[in-house]
């Protein structure tokens, strides 16, 4: 994972997101590159005769310039902090750039996901500072790559131990091909399978040798359910292995399903307190 995408705004989580980065950058030597996140653009459509014509209220386009300079600043300053270099300094190891365009929406960050190994979003949550779900969402669907979910609180370290949350779906089977860089280098892996919560597919004894097969120590474990929902056994387990990085697919029940009736991805996004790499 050479290539970290990093959507940038002044949000309750974007320290941890900075911090998430800039610990997966080190993991790999890779290259951070921000970009100011706003809302989409809906322009006034002004008609004369049968030529539409697009407005830009200039003080909207004002408005935009400044929060992109802030959000510029958010990030320089933040990888300055961490001791990450600008790409253009030469030095061999982590590195970031700047995306340097108009301030853009969730649209763009997954159009420009496209071409990186991961884009880092945080949690999302419903205060008006909260990261926004569209951005997960849009990242999540429209890049073709997965997502890094950070959590509230800046993690200390990142995909040392690493639990795989294993339901037998397609979703969690490409989580996991993603996620081969990072598991390679983990001390500890752990297949984990919550009895009765998932669809019919290779079981978690199977996961762990195909992962063993690429030189990984891998350990499988099937634990109980119980009265929990499956997303908050999930990340129970997690936690008590002591994970600093959940591995896991996202919605293999469909989003309009999950928001009716709940589901593991809905839990896990909306509580999730350590880092989760996530694919669909």
């Amino acid at each position: 994972m050479k290539t970290i995408l990093l959507p940038v705004e002044r949000n309750d989580l974007i320290e941890s997101s900075l911090t998430t980065a800039t610990l997966l950058a080190r993991i790999f030597d890779g290259y951070i590159e921000g970009f100011a996140l706003g809302a989409d653009i809906n322009p006034l459509i002004a008609t004369e005769a049968m030529s539409p014509i697009v407005v830009y209220p200039a003080d909207l386009t004002r408005q935009d310039q400044l929060t992109a300079e802030e959000s510029q600043k958010l990030f320089e300053d933040g990888m300055a902090a961490r001791g990450i270099p600008a790409v253009a300094s030469g030095n061999e190891g982590p590195s970031y750039g700047w995306c340097d365009r108009p301030l853009s929406g969730d649209s763009f960050a997954g159009s420009r996901g496209r071409v990186f190994d991961v884009t880092i979003v945080g949690r999302p949550g419903t205060a008006a500072a909260s990261p926004h779900m569209s951005t997960l969402e849009t990242a999540l669907f429209e890049s073709g790559r997965p997502i890094l979910i950070a959590p509230p609180e800046a993690p200390a370290k990142l995909g040392e131990t690493i639990t795989i949350a294993w339901n037998g779906s397609t979703e969690t089977a490409r989580a996991i091909a993603f996620a081969m860089p990072v598991l390679k280098r983990a001390k500890r892996v752990v297949v984990l399978v919550i009895e009765g919560a998932g669809v019919p597919g290779p079981s978690g004894e199977d996961v762990a040798r195909y992962i063993q097969r690429h030189g990984v120590e891998c350990e499988a474990m099937a634990v109980a359910r119980g009265s929990r929902n499956p997303g908050a056994a999930m990340l129970e387990e997690a936690i008590a292995a002591g994970s600093d990085l959940m591995v896991k697919g996202a919605y293999t029940q469909s989003r309009l399903r999950q928001m009716i009736f709940g589901g593991a991805t809905s839990h896990i996004i909306a509580e999730t307190t350590i880092p989760v790499l996530m694919a669909h």
